[in-house]
């Protein structure tokens, strides 16, 4: 009677100190992290980089040319990102080796584009990174398969805070780097010590590239901690064997799934994947196999691991959670690019003169009814910006980092907890619009110097800060809930690795559209007197987010069942959706 009434104690509480796999989780956050890096040095300097290439080129022609150049990356994951979601969850490849393809690739791109002569050369480098750069859906997935449900909403907010340390060491060690011949003349000048007689010449001649170089360390030492340290999550994990492998065979077989598809429909198409699966293994097969316990310990029937078909993973909750995080990246994006220019561009617009000629060139060259002409008439009308030069851009982004990572931390956790997932997500989303409206009207506030010098003061900072603290505060919210929401939107887990794939293409078109877009309305509407309207679309679009979030919920994480798992899962008391779905 005694044991009877004797009760198991509950399960100790998920926290930060018995969160299991914790290697696992630091090197899968550094990944995350020296992929922000390079994006966030990019950033510091890009615009000036691009003046570089052609310095007679109006601001309108780099407005648009940043767009491009930032929405490149992202351009070409639109058509990748699915296919190293499918190849992470193929069992010959894994989602280690996309991962490590992706890092490689990346630190290769950089020094393609610390090196580039033209706009064209640099539009090409970054193309060809995002196209290899499989490492956000990769690194998403190896979070959720490396932790209990119950540690999710903690393992999956090391990804932003991944992003804002980033942001807080990108912007300054790159802004830095850049033209170190005069930044550093005592180190790489002429006479300096590592100068020599006339200075190191290619810094000279290429004064973006040290920067770009720093990015390609961190990736490529990362890339070597990954490959030694890190674990494959990928259950039946076969070994990729090159050497066995066929490819007319893989051809002709790929031809014969075509027709089965066609002539005997689901089952047989799925008899050729296991064919197929083999032929890459060696084997003829399937390679891996579910052994099923009977309830006295023993092994009772095997079957093969059964995938869920990709026509079928397009849910409702999966088709509003992809909704959600478009209208997100979109603005994410575009506000990416506006925050860049808006800073670079000059006090006192003039159409047709470059922000990259010195203030007296600008002062001299300014008539009277010009002046008139640009400064600001109504509320709504002005077009000034903060003509900040690289290294204090550099200082503004590292804010965004800054006020992230003292969010996430301090902040974060406890709202999560106290108010759930959803209405952290949902709440959060309505700071955006808030932030893009005000951001413009920094360039009115008073400021220490006088124009065409750089803005400055304690009124100027102080309006930097609280727009980006509204900003940053809604994405310390939105951005972890958006990888929970997407990650528990899967239908099956056998997909997990292809929704995140789906999310990294469909996250991809969007954060691509964004600067081009943004940087186009900026231009144009710049030209016209009219500096805030770029900020002005990009909320109000940022506002119909608010709205879509409404249909996005919490999921399972495992909605459509195969033969045979339903009652699997009742008898293993599987868990629901992860992190507090209120």
């Amino acid at each position: 009677m005694q044991s009877e009434t004797l009760s198991t104690s509950p399960p100790a509480p998920p926290t930060w100190r018995n969160m299991p796999n914790k290697r696992q989780l630091a090197i899968l956050a550094a990944s995350r992290f020296v992929d922000f890096f390079q994006m966030a040095a990019l950033q510091t300097y890009m615009v000036h980089q691009l003046k570089s290439f052609d310095p007679e080129l109006p601001d309108v022609t780099i407005s648009h040319q940043a767009g491009v150049l930032q929405g490149a990356f992202t351009a070409a994951q639109i058509v990748t990102s699915i296919l190293w979601g499918r190849a992470a969850d193929q069992p010959s490849i894994g989602r280690k080796l996309v991962l490590n393809i992706g890092l490689v690739g990346t630190a290769v791109g950089c020094v393609g584009v610390g090196f580039s002569r033209t706009y064209g050369q640099a539009v090409f480098w970054r193309l060809m990174s995002g196209a290899i750069n499989g490492t956000v859906g990769s690194a998403r997935t190896m979070v959720a398969e490396s932790t209990p449900k119950a540690w999710h909403p903690r393992a999956f907010l090391l990804l932003p805070a991944a992003f804002n340390v980033a942001n807080v060491l990108g912007p300054i060690i790159s802004g830095l780097m850049v033209a170190p011949v005069t930044s550093f003349p005592a180190w790489f000048g002429p006479g300096g010590t590592f100068g020599g007689v006339n200075g190191v010449g290619w810094m000279e001649h290429y004064p973006y590239a040290l920067a770009n170089l720093i990015s390609t360390t961190l990736l490529l030492g990362e890339a070597l901690i990954v490959h030694f340290y890190l674990k494959e999550t990928l259950k039946g994990k076969t070994p990729l064997r090159l050497s066995q492998f066929d490819p007319v065979t893989l051809v002709r077989h790929m031809y014969d799934r075509l027709q089965d598809a066609k002539n005997r429909g689901y089952r047989m198409v799925q008899q050729t994947q296991t064919q197929r699966q083999g032929l890459l293994s060696g084997q003829d097969r399937p390679s891996f196999q579910l052994e099923r316990l009977a309830s006295n310990g023993d092994k009772a029937e095997s079957r093969p691991i059964q995938r869920l078909p990709f026509h079928r993973i397009w849910t409702p909750n999966v088709f509003w959670t992809l909704v959600s995080i478009a209208v997100f990246d979109f603005h994410m994006g575009a506000f990416a690019n506006l925050w860049i220019l808006f800073l670079a561009t000059p006090r006192e617009y003039i159409p047709g003169i470059s922000d990259a000629a010195s203030p007296v060139a600008i002062t001299a060259t300014l008539p009277l009814k010009d002046e008139q002409l640009i400064r600001p008439r109504t509320v709504f009308k002005f077009a000034s910006g903060l003509a900040f030069p690289p290294p204090t851009i550099g200082f503004a982004m590292a804010i965004i980092g800054f006020i992230g990572v003292a969010l996430q931390f301090l902040l974060y956790p406890y709202a999560n907890s106290r108010f759930g997932l959803m209405r952290c997500f949902r709440g959060s989303l309505f700071l955006f619009p808030a932030a893009y409206y005000l951001a413009p009207y920094i360039a009115l506030l008073p400021s220490a110097s006088p124009p065409p010098y750089p803005a400055s003061g304690w009124a100027v900072w102080s309006g930097i800060s609280f727009v980006l603290f509204l900003q940053v505060a809604a994405r310390t919210f939105a951005l972890p809930a958006s990888i929970i929401l997407l990650n528990n939107s899967s239908p099956h887990p056998s997909v997990l690795a292809t929704i995140h794939g789906v999310g990294q293409a469909c996250s991809a078109t969007f954060r691509t559209l964004g600067p081009i877009l943004a940087g186009y309305w900026y231009g144009l509407w710049t030209e016209r007197g009219i500096v805030g309207m770029a900020w002005w679309i990009t909320g109000s679009l940022a506002a119909i987010g608010c709205f879509a979030s409404f249909w996005v919920r919490n999921g399972s994480g495992h909605e459509i069942f195969l033969p045979g798992e339903e009652q699997e899962m009742k008898d293993n008391n599987t868990g629901g959706g992860s992190g507090d779905g209120r």
